[in-house]
């Protein structure tokens, strides 16, 4: 799937105040579904999970993204660290309150899915999202993950504990969807 003005720009630091910039702006919207909003009160943190994501990459464990639209972040999409073992890995994904409805996470999980699977020849790519969160479920099924069952009470998410659901998709599978 592509979207007209979306690029996926590898995590640096150069982008560091407008990451930080984009979570403060969207704190609220934020918060509903991820954990870590709490802990990004400055443009150290952001700095700080920057590092982080440069150093996984810089490992071979999976690079992350700025998501841009037209130059502008718009949020960001990757690779939690890869099991090489089992050539497997989970993608996570986030985009800002105002660039939501436009397809930009589903293009940037297409885009991930294409990586993972023709460039890092991964085996099974998954997405595990709150039961609750509709547009995260909406992104899986678009893109053809197959349902795989629910983790009851799986994350603690300020006061309460969620349900995840597990979505995945086989090498096999996308190459079939993608020819």
């Amino acid at each position: 799937m592509e979207v007209r003005g979306v690029t996926l720009e590898h995590a640096s630091m150069s982008h560091s105040e407008e990451l930080f910039l984009l979570i403060h702006g969207n704190r609220e919207y934020l918060r509903c579904w991820l954990p870590w909003v709490d802990g990004v009160t400055s443009e150290e943190d952001t700095s700080g999970f920057i590092s982080k994501a440069v150093t996984q990459r810089e490992s071979g464990l999976g690079p992350n993204y700025f998501v841009m639209l037209n130059g502008e972040m718009a949020g960001m999409a990757g690779f939690h660290p890869i099991d090489w073992r089992n050539r497997n890995a989970e993608v996570g994904y986030w985009i800002g309150e105002k660039f939501t409805g436009k397809g930009l996470a589903t293009a940037s999980v297409a885009r991930l899915l294409q990586e993972g699977f023709d460039q890092l020849n991964l085996n099974r790519i998954e997405i595990r999202c709150a039961s609750g969160n509709l547009s995260s479920i909406a992104v899986a099924r678009r893109l053809g993950l197959v349902y795989e069952g629910t983790l009851r009470e799986e994350e603690w998410l300020y006061r309460r504990f969620v349900d995840h659901h597990v979505y995945s998709i086989l090498q096999r599978e996308f190459s079939v969807g993608n020819d």
